[in-house]
């Protein structure tokens, strides 16, 4: 691990502290052209001990903006403190979490999964039609099935067609012989640029895609493409002692990746990540921006720096082996509640090392469904599926709990029948 360290609690409120010291602070400077200022005192009062013995709390309400990209522009004007974090956190999750082997990687704090995925379709429109002179017509995003739907926000955005592709019912895996036909019939409609948006655990199901699969095809038509995996669910826990993962940076075919800290790392909304590899992310450079002196190239422009402080705190309290020991926590509570659905013979789908299950319909009554705020696949008469996501709230007395009443009500349905 080259970032990637336990701190505690002094060394934590030090290293933030000297990060504020070099960040602009409005209280004591004569900052009056730029629009911006400390949070409002009336309403957030910085004064209060608690306020003063939390970093998070501190970063918060002096405001840094940390507009730019600040891996690929090093300007330290104004909030130079906090922008070192951001940028010591992105090294961090890129290689210590995503083994990662280059050099250095580029990417920002985003304000969701969502402007994640679509900073990288963003990113890859405009380098094919940088590099390549490819037409919007030439170009498509492909992706499985079961792929967030910011894929298609991604899709109308930019002016790209979507191209679907299924999925096997019970293994939620890509068929190479589907995939291999529908590209064939891409190819054959003239596109020759993709966009692939390949999973590490869709939202549905935890499901995870092969990378490979789709940069074999695309190899086998010789047709140009970049991959971005979609791991805003799983990409804190599925690379995590996973020495089989193929859809992080190890793998020579993935150009980008999302993460969402809101998510597994329990960190607050607003702390999508997105990463990418080295002389890509110019392609979104909006030139225009020229009263700000650091280079924008992010979707969302200004947003809290606190937000990058929170998710650096949330690592460096865990270090890499305390965060080891919490997912494997989560892995084992979902591995028992696999074993007691088994017991009753419920069919359902895990993806090894998640913690999410889907369970068939069919086996659920409304009851349940409300009890537990199930979420089924969709919200209509033709759902097929519900889901169980594992995390830390989940007590293993929720899930026997869960487990006694799909108990009764098998039973109840074996009665009536």
């Amino acid at each position: 691990m080259k970032y990637w360290k336990k701190y505690t609690e002094e060394e934590l409120n030090q290293k933030v502290s000297e990060a504020l010291s070099r960040t602009l602070n409005y209280d004591n400077t004569n900052t009056i052209g730029i629009p911006g200022t400390k949070l409002d005192n009336a309403m957030f009062y910085d004064g209060f001990d608690f306020v003063k013995k939390s970093p998070y709390l501190r970063t918060f309400i002096q405001n840094p903006n940390h507009i730019g990209c600040h891996t690929y522009d090093k300007a330290d004007i104004l909030f130079g403190g906090t922008f070192d974090i951001e940028r010591e956190l992105i090294q961090l999750l890129s290689k210590d979490i995503l083994n990662g082997e280059d050099e250095e990687f580029d990417g920002y704090i985003a304000q969701g999964g969502t402007e994640a995925n679509i900073q990288a379709m963003w990113v890859y429109r405009n380098y094919f039609k940088n590099e390549k002179n490819a037409k919007h017509e030439e170009m498509a995003i492909i992706t499985s099935a079961d792929t967030h739907y910011s894929a298609y926000k991604g899709s109308d955005l930019l002016n790209i067609d979507i191209i679907k592709v299924p999925v096997e019912f019970y293994t939620r895996k890509i068929q190479e012989e589907v995939l291999d036909s529908i590209v064939k019939e891409a190819k054959e409609n003239g596109k020759k640029y993709f966009i692939v948006i390949s999973n590490m655990g869709t939202t549905m199901f935890g499901s995870v895609d092969d990378p490979d699969l789709y940069a074999n095809t695309f190899d086998k038509y010789e047709l140009d493409y970049k991959i971005h995996v979609d791991g805003a669910f799983g990409g804190f826990i599925y690379p995590i002692g996973n020495k089989n993962c193929t859809t992080d940076f190890s793998n020579k075919n993935v150009d980008s990746i999302t993460l969402d800290a809101h998510k597994m790392l329990q960190a607050p909304y607003g702390t999508g990540i997105f990463l990418c590899r080295k002389n890509l992310i110019h392609n979104t450079l909006t030139k225009e921006a020229t009263y700000i002196e650091n280079l924008d190239v992010t979707i969302s422009g200004s947003r809290s720096g606190a937000n990058a402080v929170a998710v650096w705190m949330i690592l460096a309290t865990y270090g890499p082996f305390g965060w080891l020991e919490k997912i494997d926590k989560l892995r084992n509570r979902t591995n028992w509640f696999c074993n007691e659905l088994e017991n009753l013979n419920i069919t359902y789908y895990k993806e090894e090392m998640m913690n999410l299950i889907t369970i068939e319909s069919k086996y659920v009554n409304d009851e349940i469904v409300e009890k537990y705020f199930l979420t089924p696949e969709v919200h209509n008469d033709t759902n097929k599926w519900y889901k169980i996501n594992v995390m830390e709230h989940v007590h293993l007395e929720i899930l026997n709990s869960l487990i006694n009443d799909l108990k009764n009500h098998l039973n109840s349905s074996t009665k009536t029948a």
